[in-house]
């Protein structure tokens, strides 16, 4: 597979979880908010959060899915159509897709802050929550994910490879995020509002190529 030149990677959350992210200068994982007690709508499936507390990673043995913050490499992900569709009876959220916000950042930035921060990384073929996960944690890996999968727009007969991710060990820092995504244009405006007072704005863009 062919890699992207410069490939991105997407974290999903509802709109009023922006305010105590930049407050806090960065992203938990989920080990770390359920210590902390986070604030704002939460979107997850509890179900597979829990699994992912104690699943470990092939490429870091002692360290579990759950202790890292997840990216996919695309937006318009499989979790966000599950979100749209509001359907699903393990997926408590019913709020759907308009308040959900696209937080976009570089991979290649993202990697070499982990590194220079000795925060461990890896990286999925498809969903971290499998039970046959297989992960990388070298960039030269990066053709075995399957790019076509991640980019494609009708992903029912590569569902598996659509949701490879992006894990970084405990926090991801606000100021690398270089980009947020949002559905509408009152949410454009409550994105705007929350980054008003932070010293690291993200470009805010209302992208509905990245919903359903």
């Amino acid at each position: 597979m062919i890699v992207p030149p410069n490939p991105k990677i997407y974290h999903i959350v509802h709109v009023d979880r922006l305010p105590s992210i930049i407050e806090n200068g960065q992203l938990w994982c989920d080990a770390e908010m359920i210590q902390r007690g986070g604030t704002g709508t939460a979107i997850g499936m509890d179900k597979i959060k829990k699994r992912r507390l104690t699943k470990t990673l092939n490429s870091h043995p002692n360290l579990h899915v759950g202790n890292c913050v997840p990216f996919y490499f695309c937006p318009r992900s499989v979790m966000l159509y599950m979100i749209y569709r509001a359907n699903d009876p393990e997926l408590s959220y019913r709020g759907g897709q308009g308040p959900i916000v696209h937080l976009e950042a570089d991979l290649q930035q993202t990697v070499a802050w982990a590194e220079g921060h000795d925060l461990r990384w890896a990286f999925t073929l498809s969903n971290a929550s499998t039970y046959y996960l297989e992960d990388r944690c070298d960039l030269t890996q990066l053709y075995e994910i399957n790019w076509n999968a991640v980019q494609a727009r009708d992903w029912r007969q590569c569902k598996d490879g659509k949701q490879a991710e992006f894990l970084i060990e405990q926090r991801f820092p606000w100021a690398l995020i270089s980009r947020i995504g949002v559905w509408s244009q009152r949410v454009y405006y409550q994105a705007i509002a929350a980054c008003e007072t932070a010293a690291h704005r993200p470009f805010v863009e209302i992208k509905r190529e990245w919903y359903y």
